[in-house]
């Protein structure tokens, strides 16, 4: 296990810390772009008390609105252009995981001359890795993605149906301020699918990371067991802000690198999905939902022993031994029963994808991301042929 962990983002997390975020951004900037969504937090009043403070605190702003869910490069480059024409020195992301994730890209995109697209990663051998950006003040209003404290973000390019990632030192948030009274006016739907989100980027490196990893092993199963408990009492009663602020929590803790240090795992899941909803705009965790359990029964076929593992501490189930492929795929069952008991698809004809185009996904999953072979980095490594097998069995 040699490794380096390194987390600069200052978090303020608690039921009512909006109130300090024109103390929080004064600090970092005269002038802020807010970058928002689909207005959500303008019918709510969210939008108005952000700019109530950040007046009080000698603050202008600028906007940017109607980040999509799966935010597009046309929308970064738009609100890189908004940031530098209202000479703008502090962004803040206002919103769910795409405006966050939109918002970063965005802060890069001030400082860079060519286009944001270079940054994100989708086969190029050679991607501009970002080294300045603005300072980005996170303030999520859904428990999902955990972007407010971390270094990546996932945009869409709608003209070439792409769908990938860039990470970098500079993506970091200043600030992530965490306010889980924002998520209760979240739908039913959408805090499911944040739920779904949450412990997928768990299990990607708990099933996919290096063997040895004991500690983060009990990290993932306490952020998984924590999310099973409190996410459906989110679900149930969106007015449950202690089930709101658990479930808050264990989205950040899953992606801010404390749970997956050290074990260097890929996120061949993660990487599938985002090429469905770049084709087909889905929400990002419906698809997670579909395609995690269907990859599981596949790595389970190859590499028991994690998933017997997973099954008796999660779900209590008791194995023969460390390969007991039954017990493996009980708890697979009992996991894809979860998420379809809050309301998460669990089938690619719930989303209305057919196998039309299954090679034309496996394809295009691989173009973006391989390793040395040409397979999808995971535990086992995925060739073509795999991902239409796990495509196909997900349908």
């Amino acid at each position: 296990m040699n490794f380096e962990f390194h987390n600069p983002t200052h978090l303020i997390f608690g039921a009512g810390t909006l109130s300090r975020i024109g103390e929080v951004v004064s600090k970092h900037g005269k002038k802020a772009l807010i970058v928002t969504g689909g207005g959500s937090v303008k019918r709510n009043g969210t939008f108005d008390r952000v700019v109530a403070s950040l007046k009080n605190a000698n603050v202008s702003v600028a906007e940017c609105s109607g980040v999509e869910p799966n935010p597009r490069i046309t929308t970064v480059r738009r609100g890189a252009q908004i940031a530098r024409n209202e000479h703008c020195d502090v962004i803040i992301a206002l919103g769910g995981g795409s405006v966050m994730d939109a918002s970063k890209v965005m802060a890069a995109a001030f400082y860079y001359d060519g286009d944001p697209w270079d940054m994100i990663y989708h086969g190029q051998p050679d991607p501009y890795i970002p080294t300045h950006a603005l300072p980005i003040i996170t303030v999520p209003t859904l428990a999902a993605t955990g972007s407010e404290m971390n270094m990546g973000a996932v945009i869409s390019n709608e003209e070439s149906k792409e769908k990938s990632f860039v990470q970098a030192e500079c993506l970091y948030p200043r600030v992530a301020l965490v306010d889980p009274e924002l998520t209760m006016s979240v739908p039913k739907d959408q805090t499911a699918y944040g739920v779904c989100d949450l412990i997928t980027h768990v299990t990607e490196g708990y099933f996919n990371g290096v063997d040895g990893t004991p500690i983060q092993d009990r990290f993932a199963e306490g952020v998984i067991l924590t999310a099973m408990e409190w996410g459906p009492k989110a679900i149930a009663d969106g007015n449950d802000l202690e089930a709101r602020t658990q479930v808050q929590w264990a989205s950040i803790v899953a992606l801010n690198g404390w749970v997956n240090a050290g074990t260097n795992g890929g996120y061949p899941v993660h990487m599938i999905e985002h090429t469905l909803s770049a084709y087909h705009d889905i929400t990002h965790a419906a698809g997670l939902a579909v395609i995690n359990p269907s990859w599981m029964r596949f790595a389970a076929d190859h590499r028991p022993q994690k998933f017997v593992q997973f099954a008796e501490r999660i779900f209590g189930l008791k194995a023969t031994g460390p390969h007991d492929l039954d017990c493996a795929l009980q708890g697979i069952d009992r996991f894809e029963a979860f998420l379809k008991g809050i309301g998460c698809p669990t089938r690619l004809s719930e989303l209305h994808i057919d196998d039309t185009m299954i090679t034309r996904y496996a394809q295009d999953t691989l173009r973006i991301i391989h390793d040395g072979n040409g397979n999808l980095p995971g535990r086992p490594p995925m060739t073509e042929a795999n991902i239409i097998a796990v495509l196909k069995a997900a349908l």
